[in-house]
């Protein structure tokens, strides 16, 4: 895959906003524990960023699947992991089966104002029971004449202490657990406050990825009308996996940049870093342990590219994205990790770049399928494993 002149000129765009807008506030919402998403996605909404791949109708720019990996990639310039993560929520994870399988409804009412950055939106799928196993949900959406009535809880969810909808998966019958799912849109608040019925009952504190704000969710009969459901009854944990396939798409794009800065800033650490009389550039074993690590991430580059051509030509590409994903969360543990060790003392303290990218980093083998989910995925495509009936 080849980016073209308008793929580099929308990375451009983006770079000079990440370098005015966001990275000269990162410390400060890192300690905040919190970004302004309203603020920044209204300013990237504005660039016509947050809906690339969306239909035009909608306000979208309507174009394939790799200027969304291209911008993936860029996000990696950010100084930290948590305000891409919520940048990719909306453009990646939250919206790909609303643009798909939506009603004009829905799209007008949901996704316009998410991609012009009027609203914050995100995905509701795991549990606190329910985490890999994503069948396992609970949540259920009982009828009520033409309404959802929805109760349940959902947790880890990115940019829910801001959000104002939430694409929710739930339990819309008592049937087969495959076939007994449908995605929901629920508005979260109004007017600034939560809906009935809604609340966040817990802001979840973490060991990395601060500036993005993660809630515990509870539904108390949380009532919506049944056509804010997403197409078919039933068909939720379909577009689920559909969704998760460019959800690790992105993942294994914006992880791309923020590695190969990480070994760049350990090579720039190394060559001032005066040891046993030389520099620690100058150990042989720090140059081939570098360069070694930056040929595992021009191989992922490679991968998570391929994946992207293949699925902009139409192919499932379900195999390449979990190959991608996975390879992705072994690297954010190993780069990371092993520049840290090239800075001694100073690669322990809280500020600097690398430790967290380290702390951030580790998210990526958890979140969106654990590494152990992507295994077995790979085990069933490669036709070692049983698939559920």
């Amino acid at each position: 895959m080849q980016f073209t002149h308008e793929h580099r000129e929308m990375q451009k765009t983006l770079r000079r906003f990440i370098d005015d807008h966001i990275n000269p506030h990162v410390d400060e919402w890192e300690a905040a524990e919190m970004f302004p998403a309203h603020e920044v996605f209204r300013e990237l909404g504005k660039l016509g960023l947050l809906g690339l791949t969306k239909p035009e109708a909608h306000g979208g720019a309507g174009l394939d699947y790799s200027y969304s990996l291209a911008m993936a990639e860029t996000l990696g310039h950010i100084h930290c992991g948590g305000v891409p993560m919520a940048i990719g929520v909306q453009t990646d994870m939250a919206t790909p089966a609303l643009a798909r399988f939506g009603s004009e409804e829905l799209k007008a009412q949901f996704l316009a104002p998410a991609i012009a950055g009027e609203a914050v939106a995100c995905i509701g799928v795991s549990e606190p029971g329910a985490g890999s196993d994503v069948s396992a949900i609970r949540t259920h959406a009982r009828k009520d004449g033409d309404d959802y009535v929805i109760s349940g809880q959902k947790m880890w969810i990115t940019n829910s202490l801001q959000a104002d909808w939430i694409c929710l998966l739930v339990n819309t019958s008592d049937g087969p657990a495959h076939k007994n799912k449908s995605l929901v849109m629920v508005p979260l608040r109004e007017g600034g406050k939560p809906v009935k019925g809604f609340e966040v009952s817990q802001k979840i504190r973490k060991i990395g990825m601060h500036s993005s704000d993660t809630g515990l969710l509870h539904f108390d009969e949380v009532r919506v009308p049944q056509r804010y459901r997403i197409g078919a009854e039933g068909a939720g944990f379909v577009y689920q996996m559909q969704q998760f396939q460019e959800e690790r798409l992105w993942c294994a794009a914006s992880t791309l940049e923020a590695l190969n800065n990480c070994i760049e800033w350990t090579i720039e650490w190394a060559r001032e870093r005066q040891l046993f009389g030389a520099h620690l550039i100058d150990q042989q074993w720090v140059q081939f342990k570098l360069a070694e690590l930056r040929t595992e991430v021009e191989s992922l580059r490679a991968l998570t590219y391929l994946a992207c051509e293949r699925y902009v030509a139409g192919e499932d590409v379900t195999e390449w994205a979990t190959m991608a994903k996975l390879k992705a969360g072994r690297l954010n543990r190993l780069v990371p990790d092993t520049c840290l060790q090239f800075w001694g003392g100073m690669g322990f303290t809280l500020e600097n770049r690398v430790s967290r990218m380290y702390r951030d980093g580790r998210l990526a083998s958890i979140g969106g399928g654990a590494d152990e989910v992507m295994l077995g995925i790979l085990a069933k495509t490669m036709g070692m494993a049983k698939k559920p009936r």
